[in-house]
Parts: structure tokens; sequence; C-alpha cells
């Protein structure tokens, strides 16, 4: 099947600008609206964030702001019938309010679900720089690393009023660790407060009977070592799941997997973030090298094709699967899911 995103027309007539209080959908070609249709609902293909310009007569009928992408563009992502759910970035870098969660869930369909991350308020071991050339850099540790109390305040509850039946998956990504929580002794002394966190599963099940509770991770020193077997015992223990996470600061996803198939049977979370050839921290040398983020530079047919057959399993197995691909992944987000929504059809 070709992947042509829209239908070939011999003389297209000019676009017609748009309301300015309005985000249009581009024209969605029928060889996309084929795909989306042939593909298990028990999938969720989506991008990270939507804020994108680039992404015009991808997603958006035409160029708009990025600021007004950001507040009034999901109503168009979500008409996109390969589009059914989005990493909800921003949580992460500030708390979300109940109003602001019921804005975005006011904008989509019944049957749309967001990811979303919590906030590193929580989930980074360190208060870091926010801008300059130190951006990312660790300043002091955070006291409120793993505050449970504070995630089920901050996070928790206002997620679970705001989105309601809209939430897919929530995410706990544990930002890298500093050098000296890296032993085995300090990691392992993670996983209590780590159980309450994880425990919210049962929380979002009462609300949302398919919701996920995942974990990512930015340190193979959990994956790789014994304290694989103590990450694989939290997780059943409070019925979340492991978030597959395709970053080059990780394993290849091969040997992510063995965690998976000690879970099995259970939904798949995965995060596609960033192409392995930029290296453990490439994310402003993969932005500058994809912007506008209108066509695939990178393409990683390898990683494509492993992560088609995990979610053909997935779904065969009558597990619900939750993707989302950033645009660094391979250069443009929405051509990426079209590729791999290709790939995975292939295999069901």
């Amino acid at each position: 099947m070709t992947l042509a995103l829209f239908d070939d027309v011999p003389e297209p007539s000019p676009k017609k600008k748009a309301p300015a209080s309005s985000v249009l959908p581009a024209q969605v070609s029928e060889d996309i609206q084929s795909l989306a249709k042939q593909l298990p609902p028990a999938l969720r293909l989506g991008t990270s964030s939507w804020h994108f310009p680039g992404w015009a007569d991808l997603v958006w009928d035409q160029p708009y702001a990025e600021a007004k992408l950001s507040k009034e563009g999901l109503r168009a992502y979500g008409q996109h019938p390969l589009l059914r759910t989005v990493s909800l970035d921003r949580a992460f870098y500030r708390p979300m309010t109940v109003e602001q969660y019921a804005q975005l869930a006011a904008q989509v369909s019944d049957d749309f679900r967001f990811v979303v991350k919590v906030p590193s308020v929580i989930s980074d071991a360190l208060i870091r720089s926010s801008g300059g050339e130190d951006a990312g850099r660790g300043l002091q540790a955070n006291t409120h690393f793993l505050d449970v109390t504070l995630f089920q305040d901050i996070c928790l509850k206002p997620l679970l009023e705001g989105l309601g039946n809209k939430l897919g998956a929530l995410v706990l990504q544990m930002s890298p660790l500093p050098a000296h929580m890296l032993s085995h002794n300090e990691i392992s002394k993670l996983f209590g407060p780590l159980a309450g966190i994880l425990s919210a599963q049962s929380a979002m099940k009462n609300v949302v009977p398919d919701a996920v509770m995942a974990i990512e991770l930015r340190n193979p020193e959990f994956i790789t070592t014994l304290l694989r077997d103590e990450l694989i015992a939290l997780l059943k223990d409070t019925g979340a799941t492991y978030c597959l996470g395709l970053h080059a600061k990780l394993p290849p996803i091969e040997d992510q997997l063995p965690i998976l198939r000690k879970l099995w049977p259970g939904p798949l979370v995965c995060r596609w973030n960033l192409h392995s050839k930029h290296g453990r921290y490439g994310y402003e040398a993969a932005k500058a090298s994809y912007e506008p983020f209108d066509k695939l530079i990178d393409e990683d047919p390898a990683t494509r094709e492993q992560l088609a057959r995990v979610i053909a399993g997935t779904v065969k197995g009558g597990q619900t699967a939750f993707v989302t691909i950033n645009n660094k992944a391979e250069g443009s987000a929405p051509l990426s899911v079209a590729k791999l929504a290709q790939a995975v059809l292939e295999k069901i």
C-alpha cells in the first residue's frame, strides 16, 4: 500500500484561509483512511505533543503559529484517523490543573486517550537548570523526589478529575539518576516509594478500567543488572507495567523485551523518543537536523520492524497498546506513525 498522505489532485484549488479562531485538519488521503480502518481498535498510535507548524499538510490544513497550535490544535489533531492518542509532555515540566486537563479533554472525541507524564518535580531526583547552555544540568537534590502524597495531590487527583475516561496511560519517566545513586543498594532504596506511586494503577482502574500506569527509565542499570528482577517483581505487585523506551540512554529494544515477556499478558506502553545516531544527549542535535519536522530524514527501519512485531503480538493477544513517537525519532512523527501503522498491519 502506498503511504501517500493526501489524494493526488491534478489542479489543486487554492487553499482558503482558515478563520482566525480555528485550526483546521489536513485533508487525509484515502490510503491513510483505509490503513486506519484496518488497524485493531486496541492499538493507539500518536505523537509526542502536537504544537508543530511544520505538520501543515500532514495534520493541519496550513501552517499555524506554534502558540495557536498548542492551545487550539488538539481538536484538529484528533480528527486524523491514525492519531488516537497523544503524549501530553507539558505535564512533565509543570503540574497541570483540573481545568487545564478538562479543556484538553473537551477538544477530543470519547474514543481518544491521553498519555500523560508525571511531573518532573516528582519523577526527577534533581532540580535542573532550565535554560542556556547548561539546560538540564543538575543543580541540587530534589526533596520531593518520589513523594507519594505530592503525586496524589498535584498529579493523580487533578488528572483523573480533568481527563476522566480519556486517560490512557500515566507514565512515570524517571530522569537519569546522579552517579551516587546508581549502586545496587541505593537504587533498591527507591523501590519503596516507587511502589507507592505505581500503586496508582488500582485507583486509575476504578475510574478508567483500561488505563495503564507505567514506568519509563533512563538508567540502564535498572534493566541490565540484578535489579531487573526486583523491577519486574515491583511491577507485578503493583499492577503497573514497563514503558518500552526507545532512546539512546537505554539498551536497544531487544534487550528490554525480556521485561515485557515476564509481565505478559499485559498492555504495551511505548515511547519512541530519539534516533540512536544522536547519542545519549542528542535532543538538540536532532531538533536542529529535523526541523520543521515535515519529512522523514533518518528512517530507522530496524527499530520500526521490531516495534511492529511487539505491537502485533500485543494486540493479537487481546491487550491494548499505547505507542507515541517523537519528531526526533526519524524526523516527522506523523510520518513515522504512518510507516509504523503499515508495518503493524503487515503482521496482524
